[in-house]
């Protein structure tokens, strides 16, 4: 049985855009759907009392969000198997259990309640970093999330730490049957000069010819497994995280690996996962090496 999209819902604006993207993502894959809101509601407000039939305000909320959200999920697509649950508990540790049993977990990208000034929710985040299977926030203009590019834009990392988020993104493009972009970004550190004997040549022609090496060994076997897919693939000096931003306003879904850390905190988002969480012109798929 193949495991679910999980969706973490809430009723803000956020969080319907995110239950109207993975439905469409739950069709194209052939995954059931799971909606899930987690409240502390019984911490805030007092039970009724003793003999009263009236259940608390802020439950019939919770009960009220849950249903909308599934009625919205049956009416965008009613052949998409959905099942919608309330848990009372905190809503970033009821996500990550809930990954444990997840293809993928998606969030909308601010929740019901933030400041509207917040580029990025506490929820999204925090589930973005920790997570033991790959997250997608919904975020991003009109044309990305709608999928009207029919482009899937992959931050190729090193082999050790980017292999699931390449078979990550090599399904997405097949599923979707669009072109899949791969980037490699490099850089020349200031402090080397020709006098290092691997540079006799250009330091620059050196660090492009490496990242171009790298790409070709982390594409492999994506590459041999998915042979429909039309990959395209570039070296682009720059930082990583500038050079993602820039061409996510074109990608209608834009895929990075996260490194997992020897802890209990969960995975290493580093600079290029937070801008682009907080920035991306389209929805940002992370994915755990390991996932």
């Amino acid at each position: 049985m193949e495991l679910p999209l999980v969706v973490g819902v809430d009723g803000s604006d956020s969080s319907l855009l995110a239950i109207d993207w993975a439905v469409d993502e739950a069709a194209r894959l052939g995954l059931p759907l799971r909606l899930v809101y987690a409240s502390l509601w019984e911490r805030y407000e007092s039970a009724a009392l003793p003999g009263s039939r009236e259940r608390p305000s802020q439950q019939v909320m919770a009960e009220n969000i849950v249903g909308s959200a599934a009625e919205r999920a049956r009416r965008r697509n009613p052949e998409v198997k959905v099942s919608a649950e309330l848990l009372p508990e905190e809503a970033v540790s009821a996500l990550l259990r809930e990954g444990g049993n997840a293809t993928a977990l998606v969030t909308g990208s601010r929740g019901r309640g933030e400041l509207k000034g917040l580029l990025l929710g506490s929820v999204g985040l925090g589930v973005a970093a920790r997570a033991h299977c790959p997250v997608i926030v919904v975020r991003g203009d009109k044309a990305g999330l709608e999928g009207t590019h029919e482009r899937i834009l992959l931050g190729a990392g090193d082999p050790s730490t980017g292999v699931e988020a390449v078979r990550f993104a090599f399904r997405e493009a097949e599923a979707r049957k669009c072109t899949l972009d791969v980037v490699r970004a490099w850089r020349c550190p200031s402090y080397e000069t020709t006098d290092h004997p691997r540079l006799a040549d250009e330091p620059e022609h050196y660090h492009e010819e490496r990242a171009s090496v790298l790409l070709d060994v982390v594409l492999h076997d994506a590459v041999a497994d998915h042979p429909g897919v039309r990959v395209h693939r570039t070296t682009v000096e720059g930082p990583a995280r500038n050079v993602l931003l820039h061409r996510s306003a074109a990608a209608d879904l834009v895929v990075i690996g996260a490194q997992r850390r020897h802890s209990h905190f969960g995975f290493q988002l580093g600079q290029v996962g937070h801008t682009l969480l907080h920035h991306a012109d389209c929805p940002v798929a992370i994915v755990p090496q390991g996932a």
